[in-house]
């Protein structure tokens, strides 16, 4: 008898059979492994703070809907909504990240140029596929950083990467000595312009190509994400218009000054993003992508006003995600092994059988 549960691609969620049947978790005592995920946390936040000169602020929990704040992702998905009691007309969200709420906050805490925040952000995103990667909860450091007008650049955003790849290796290195776990990380990480990959690799689809240059370099930063090429298909992926630069011509080639850092993950054979960053739309490239995206209505909401009228910084931003992280160094095979979430019961099932078993109640 079928259950609500099932969905068009059945048991889409799981990891691929080759990894499950064979797979042994890198740690199996429970407090152990919430050792393990508080290294990885507190230490990478220390470094990336250190590494990219970042204080930590207190972060939102919800939006108001009606300012602008909230991140669009690619402007289909559904924010969790909700009214408090006695006002039922306010509609608040919680938010699918804080792009913009940060570089609001830059200018809320008056931080000065050449220094930037990070968050401890826990949102939702019910509109999220569910799989062995994803879940409805989001939980990143959010980072954003005030820069010059001349900083707008692609050598400024790769020396950022740098910096925060830096970061990410010194993690992984610190958990091998306390966790005697194998690391996988190269010493350096390698750029790709997006509009490269695709004259080199016309015929492969956007995670092939990711794919192809995560297992050549183990290390990527894919640049130039949003957009769309000559005949209307995504240059990559979809990017919101109003908060990175997709658009505006780098020195090395190609457009964007954004872009995601991919690591090859060695368990799941397959590219793994574990950031999406990139410098901040200017009011002209804020008024030309939204033009692009139909969308000039945000032109009216608060935020955007801000922008428009240099109230906001110019700034550099980015958020990397902490269970995603987790799972890469920990080896997971699933995602809800290092946070609590919900997945599919019949998913969960078979996960059990196959010595998965996930963080709290993610395995009812």
């Amino acid at each position: 008898m079928a259950t609500h549960f099932d969905r068009t691609k059945e048991l889409a969620g799981l990891p691929p059979k080759d990894v499950l049947d064979n797979y042994t978790p890198t740690i199996t005592n429970k407090l152990e492994l919430e050792s393990a995920l508080t290294l990885i946390k507190t230490m990478f936040e220390d470094k990336l703070k250190e590494n990219v000169n970042l204080v930590r602020v207190s972060a939102p929990m919800f939006l108001d809907k009606t300012s602008g704040f909230n991140d669009n992702l690619n402007g289909t998905e559904r924010p969790a909504t909700f009214a408090p009691r006695d006002f039922p007309d306010v509609k608040l969200e919680v938010p699918f990240s804080l792009a913009k709420w940060k570089r609001w906050a830059l200018h809320y805490y008056e931080v000065p140029v050449g220094q930037g925040i990070v968050t401890d952000f826990r949102g939702l995103r019910c509109d999220d596929d569910i799989d062995f990667t994803h879940s409805l909860y989001v939980d990143q450091f959010d980072w954003e950083k005030h820069i010059n007008v001349e900083d707008r650049n692609d050598e400024y955003l790769k020396n950022t990467v740098k910096q925060i790849y830096a970061a990410l290796y010194d993690t992984e290195q610190a958990l091998a000595k306390k966790f005697g776990v194998e690391p996988v990380l190269p010493k350096d990480i390698v750029f790709i312009s997006s509009d490269d990959a695709n004259k080199e690799y016309p015929d492969s689809t956007a995670k092939e190509r990711e794919n192809i240059y995560c297992a050549k370099h183990k290390a990527v930063f894919y640049m130039g994400i949003g957009g769309k090429k000559a005949d209307g298909s995504l240059r990559h992926d979809g990017r919101a218009p109003d908060y990175d630069d997709w658009m505006t011509n780098r020195s090395c080639g190609g457009t964007g000054l954004n872009g995601d850092i991919l690591v090859w993950n060695p368990l799941l054979k397959q590219s793994f993003e574990l950031s999406s960053m990139g410098i901040r739309v200017n009011p002209d490239v804020l008024i030309k992508q939204l033009e692009l995206c139909d969308a000039n209505e945000r032109k009216d909401l608060i935020w955007h006003k801000m922008l428009l009228d240099g109230t906001l910084p110019q700034t550099i931003g980015g958020g990397i995600g902490q269970s995603r992280l987790c799972q890469f160094m920990l080896r997971s095979a699933h995602i809800g092994e290092v946070q609590h979430g919900w997945y599919n019961p019949e998913e969960v099932q078979i996960l059990k059988e196959k010595n998965c078993k996930l963080l709290g109640l993610g395995e009812f």
